[in-house]
């Protein structure tokens, strides 16, 4: 997340502000031969949040990710979905979709590699910082998964160790 510069933000929290607008309408409706409106409200949908998406991997700091998209059918917005990969073991899935519950929010959990599907509590992000743009907000939320890597937390645990055999070797002298 360090180094994420002014523009990214900026970026991020119009394509933000563009995705709560368009999940503010109805995006399973169809009018004519195409979907959502003559201008395509889905289709502009998918591509603005796969955008969105594809930066926020990025900013995030994974090793590895993905962005897919499933338009489903003409009832439904579809979703477009993250996973990434931060290390072994320690991944995120994210998913954007038009919200048909009262809550109004977008679904995250952590996972524990790029194909697992079963782990990992189901959590729910507001739909209120996308109308916000609170982009910093999303990448705090979503970060706060990220565990710490197997090595550091050896090197934290040893260096705790130490400091404790070190404060008794002082009581003791």
């Amino acid at each position: 997340m360090k180094g994420i510069g002014a523009m990214s933000v900026k970026s991020q929290q119009a394509n933000m502000k563009t995705i709560h607008s368009l999940i503010s309408q109805d995006l399973g409706y169809i009018y004519g031969e195409r979907e959502s409106g003559p201008n395509g409200a889905k289709k502009q949908f998918h591509a603005k949040s796969a955008a969105f998406l594809r930066a926020l991997g990025n900013d995030l700091g994974f090793k590895e990710f993905k962005v897919s998209k499933n338009y489903a059918s003409i009832a439904v917005s579809g979703e477009i979905t993250l996973v990434g990969m931060w290390g072994e073991g320690n991944c995120l899935y994210f998913q954007i979709s038009q919200p048909l519950s009262p809550f109004n929010s977008f679904l995250y959990r952590s996972m524990k590699h790029l194909k697992d599907y079963s782990n990992g509590s189901n959590q729910w992000l507001d739909c209120k910082l996308f109308e916000a743009g609170d982009y910093e907000a999303v990448l705090e939320i979503l970060s706060a998964l990220r565990r710490p890597s197997l090595a550091k937390v050896r090197e934290d645990t040893s260096v705790s160790i130490e400091a404790r055999v070190r404060a008794v070797n002082r009581h003791v002298a």
